[in-house]
Protein backbone atom coordinates (compact mmCIF):
# COMPACT_ATOMS: atom_id res chain seq x y z
CA UNK A 1 0.00 0.00 0.00
CA UNK A 2 1.02 3.45 -1.16
CA UNK A 3 1.55 5.69 2.46
CA UNK A 4 0.12 8.64 2.53
CA UNK A 5 2.87 10.84 2.22
CA UNK A 6 3.87 9.31 -1.23
CA UNK A 7 0.72 10.13 -2.21
CA UNK A 8 0.85 13.84 -0.83
CA UNK A 9 3.64 14.27 -2.99
CA UNK A 10 2.69 13.22 -6.04
CA UNK A 11 -0.37 14.97 -5.77
CA UNK A 12 1.60 17.68 -5.14
CA UNK A 13 4.10 17.22 -8.38
CA UNK A 14 0.70 16.32 -10.23
CA UNK A 15 -0.14 19.70 -9.18
CA UNK A 16 3.16 21.73 -10.19
CA UNK A 17 3.15 20.13 -13.03
CA UNK A 18 -0.21 21.25 -14.67
CA UNK A 19 0.47 24.52 -13.12
CA UNK A 20 3.31 24.78 -15.33
CA UNK A 21 1.47 23.19 -18.52
CA UNK A 22 -0.90 25.87 -17.40
CA UNK A 23 1.32 28.47 -17.77
CA UNK A 24 2.63 27.47 -20.79
CA UNK A 25 -0.52 27.28 -23.01
CA UNK A 26 -3.10 29.27 -21.70
CA UNK A 27 -3.80 32.66 -22.39
CA UNK A 28 -2.42 35.02 -19.68
CA UNK A 29 -5.01 36.11 -17.22
CA UNK A 30 -4.89 39.91 -16.81
CA UNK A 31 -6.81 42.05 -13.92
CA UNK A 32 -7.09 45.72 -14.22
CA UNK A 33 -8.67 48.01 -11.81
CA UNK A 34 -8.58 51.86 -11.57
CA UNK A 35 -7.61 54.64 -9.40
CA UNK A 36 -7.77 58.60 -9.62
CA UNK A 37 -5.72 61.09 -9.60
CA UNK A 38 -5.28 64.85 -8.58
CA UNK A 39 -5.13 65.50 -12.25
CA UNK A 40 -9.09 65.28 -13.73
CA UNK A 41 -7.46 64.09 -17.39
CA UNK A 42 -5.59 61.66 -15.94
CA UNK A 43 -6.57 57.81 -14.86
CA UNK A 44 -4.13 55.29 -13.44
CA UNK A 45 -4.84 51.48 -14.94
CA UNK A 46 -3.49 49.28 -11.99
CA UNK A 47 -2.64 45.62 -13.65
CA UNK A 48 -2.06 42.48 -11.39
CA UNK A 49 1.63 41.90 -12.47
CA UNK A 50 5.16 44.23 -13.34
CA UNK A 51 5.18 45.57 -16.39
CA UNK A 52 8.58 47.40 -16.42
CA UNK A 53 11.67 46.37 -14.40
CA UNK A 54 13.37 48.18 -11.06
CA UNK A 55 10.41 51.06 -10.78
CA UNK A 56 11.64 52.41 -13.98
CA UNK A 57 9.54 55.49 -15.70
CA UNK A 58 8.25 55.53 -19.58
CA UNK A 59 7.00 58.38 -20.34
CA UNK A 60 5.32 59.43 -23.41
CA UNK A 61 3.78 63.13 -23.74
CA UNK A 62 2.89 62.33 -27.53
CA UNK A 63 2.76 59.70 -30.40
CA UNK A 64 5.98 60.67 -31.56
CA UNK A 65 7.95 59.45 -28.48
CA UNK A 66 6.27 56.25 -28.39
CA UNK A 67 8.45 54.81 -30.48
CA UNK A 68 9.86 52.46 -27.53
CA UNK A 69 6.51 51.04 -26.70
CA UNK A 70 4.50 49.24 -29.13
CA UNK A 71 1.36 49.44 -25.82
CA UNK A 72 1.84 53.57 -26.29
CA UNK A 73 1.53 53.09 -29.37
CA UNK A 74 -1.34 51.13 -29.67
CA UNK A 75 -3.04 53.47 -26.92
CA UNK A 76 -2.26 56.44 -29.19
CA UNK A 77 -4.10 54.63 -31.59
CA UNK A 78 -7.30 55.89 -29.66
CA UNK A 79 -8.04 59.42 -30.78
CA UNK A 80 -8.34 60.89 -27.28
CA UNK A 81 -5.57 59.39 -25.84
CA UNK A 82 -3.11 62.32 -24.94
CA UNK A 83 -0.24 60.95 -22.29
CA UNK A 84 0.80 57.53 -21.80
CA UNK A 85 2.95 56.60 -18.68
CA UNK A 86 4.31 53.53 -17.48
CA UNK A 87 5.46 52.07 -13.94
CA UNK A 88 5.85 49.26 -12.28
CA UNK A 89 2.42 47.80 -12.44
CA UNK A 90 -0.07 50.45 -14.10
CA UNK A 91 -0.48 52.56 -16.60
CA UNK A 92 -1.27 56.27 -16.32
CA UNK A 93 -3.59 57.62 -19.26
CA UNK A 94 -4.65 60.91 -20.04
CA UNK A 95 -6.94 62.08 -21.91
CA UNK A 96 -8.55 64.79 -24.13
CA UNK A 97 -10.06 67.19 -21.74
CA UNK A 98 -13.28 67.42 -23.62
CA UNK A 99 -13.78 63.60 -23.02
CA UNK A 100 -15.36 62.37 -19.99
CA UNK A 101 -14.03 59.04 -18.36
CA UNK A 102 -17.47 57.50 -17.88
CA UNK A 103 -17.65 57.72 -22.30
CA UNK A 104 -13.91 55.51 -22.32
CA UNK A 105 -13.10 54.24 -19.25
CA UNK A 106 -14.64 50.60 -20.44
CA UNK A 107 -12.97 50.49 -23.81
CA UNK A 108 -9.55 51.76 -22.19
CA UNK A 109 -9.79 48.78 -19.51
CA UNK A 110 -11.16 46.19 -22.25
CA UNK A 111 -8.62 47.41 -24.96
CA UNK A 112 -5.75 47.17 -21.86
CA UNK A 113 -7.03 43.86 -20.99
CA UNK A 114 -7.07 42.35 -24.11
CA UNK A 115 -3.64 43.85 -24.81
CA UNK A 116 -1.60 42.16 -22.28
CA UNK A 117 -3.68 38.73 -22.31
CA UNK A 118 -2.60 38.41 -25.97
CA UNK A 119 1.01 39.01 -24.21
CA UNK A 120 1.80 41.60 -26.63
CA UNK A 121 5.10 43.66 -25.54
CA UNK A 122 5.06 46.31 -23.21
CA UNK A 123 8.27 47.94 -24.59
CA UNK A 124 10.70 47.43 -27.87
CA UNK A 125 14.30 46.55 -27.68
CA UNK A 126 15.02 49.58 -28.30
CA UNK A 127 13.81 50.77 -25.21
CA UNK A 128 14.93 48.34 -23.47
CA UNK A 129 18.58 48.99 -24.21
CA UNK A 130 17.99 53.01 -23.40
CA UNK A 131 16.89 51.56 -20.12
CA UNK A 132 20.05 49.84 -19.14
CA UNK A 133 22.29 52.92 -20.54
CA UNK A 134 20.06 55.28 -18.02
CA UNK A 135 20.94 52.84 -15.19
CA UNK A 136 24.39 52.52 -16.18
CA UNK A 137 25.21 56.17 -16.37
CA UNK A 138 23.63 56.96 -13.06
CA UNK A 139 27.07 55.04 -11.51
CA UNK A 140 28.92 57.80 -12.59
CA UNK A 141 26.91 61.09 -11.02
CA UNK A 142 28.25 63.49 -8.42
CA UNK A 143 27.82 62.92 -4.77
CA UNK A 144 25.54 66.20 -4.65
CA UNK A 145 23.13 64.07 -8.02
CA UNK A 146 23.37 61.19 -5.87
CA UNK A 147 22.12 62.68 -2.63
CA UNK A 148 19.00 64.64 -4.27
CA UNK A 149 18.38 61.16 -6.24
CA UNK A 150 18.26 59.29 -3.08
CA UNK A 151 15.76 62.10 -1.53
CA UNK A 152 13.45 61.80 -4.66
CA UNK A 153 13.05 57.88 -4.17
CA UNK A 154 12.65 58.17 -0.70
CA UNK A 155 10.47 60.71 0.08
CA UNK A 156 8.64 61.88 -3.10
CA UNK A 157 8.14 58.55 -5.20
CA UNK A 158 6.14 56.53 -3.73
CA UNK A 159 3.39 59.54 -2.60
CA UNK A 160 3.46 60.56 -6.38
CA UNK A 161 3.95 57.28 -7.58
CA UNK A 162 -0.17 56.26 -5.56
CA UNK A 163 -1.22 59.30 -7.82
CA UNK A 164 -0.15 57.33 -10.95
CA UNK A 165 3.06 60.13 -12.25
CA UNK A 166 6.51 60.48 -11.34
CA UNK A 167 8.72 63.25 -10.79
CA UNK A 168 12.44 62.47 -11.98
CA UNK A 169 15.97 64.58 -11.73
CA UNK A 170 16.45 66.04 -14.63
CA UNK A 171 20.19 68.21 -13.89
CA UNK A 172 21.63 70.31 -11.21
CA UNK A 173 23.46 73.26 -12.12
CA UNK A 174 24.46 76.35 -9.50
CA UNK A 175 22.11 75.52 -7.09
CA UNK A 176 18.62 74.52 -9.45
CA UNK A 177 17.19 71.17 -9.24
CA UNK A 178 15.49 70.53 -12.69
CA UNK A 179 12.51 67.63 -12.18
CA UNK A 180 10.71 66.26 -14.73
CA UNK A 181 6.81 65.83 -14.08
CA UNK A 182 5.70 62.62 -15.54
CA UNK A 183 2.36 60.67 -15.99
CA UNK A 184 -0.57 62.49 -14.12
CA UNK A 185 2.12 64.92 -12.70
CA UNK A 186 2.29 66.56 -15.70
CA UNK A 187 -0.29 69.30 -16.34
CA UNK A 188 -1.64 68.54 -12.58
CA UNK A 189 -3.60 71.44 -10.94
CA UNK A 190 -1.74 70.84 -8.03
CA UNK A 191 1.96 70.08 -9.21
CA UNK A 192 3.02 73.07 -8.27
CA UNK A 193 2.23 73.27 -5.08
CA UNK A 194 4.07 70.10 -4.45
CA UNK A 195 6.88 71.37 -6.30
CA UNK A 196 7.67 74.14 -4.73
CA UNK A 197 5.92 73.86 -0.72
CA UNK A 198 6.99 70.23 -0.56
CA UNK A 199 9.87 69.60 -2.60
CA UNK A 200 11.18 72.58 -2.88
CA UNK A 201 11.23 73.32 1.02
CA UNK A 202 12.54 69.19 1.28
CA UNK A 203 16.18 69.19 -0.44
CA UNK A 204 16.52 73.09 0.67
CA UNK A 205 16.15 71.22 3.92
CA UNK A 206 18.09 68.40 3.38
CA UNK A 207 20.58 69.63 1.26
CA UNK A 208 22.49 73.26 1.87
CA UNK A 209 23.55 73.14 -2.35
CA UNK A 210 20.08 73.73 -3.62
CA UNK A 211 19.25 76.87 -3.76
CA UNK A 212 15.94 76.46 -5.94
CA UNK A 213 13.55 73.49 -7.74
CA UNK A 214 11.93 74.14 -11.20
CA UNK A 215 10.03 71.85 -13.64
CA UNK A 216 11.66 70.92 -16.80
CA UNK A 217 9.40 70.93 -19.86
CA UNK A 218 5.96 71.09 -18.56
Amino acid sequence: MVSLAVQFLYIKKLKIFKQINLDTTMQKFVNIYTETSPNPNSMKFVVNYMLTPNDSTFDFPEPASALRSPLAVALFGLEYVRRVFIMNNFVTITKDENVTWDDVILELKLFLKDYLESNKPILSEKGIEEYKTEVDNTENDPEIVQKIKHLLDEYVRPAVESDGGAISFHSFNEGQVKLLLQGSCSGCPSSTLTLKAGIENLLKRMLPEVTEVVAEGV
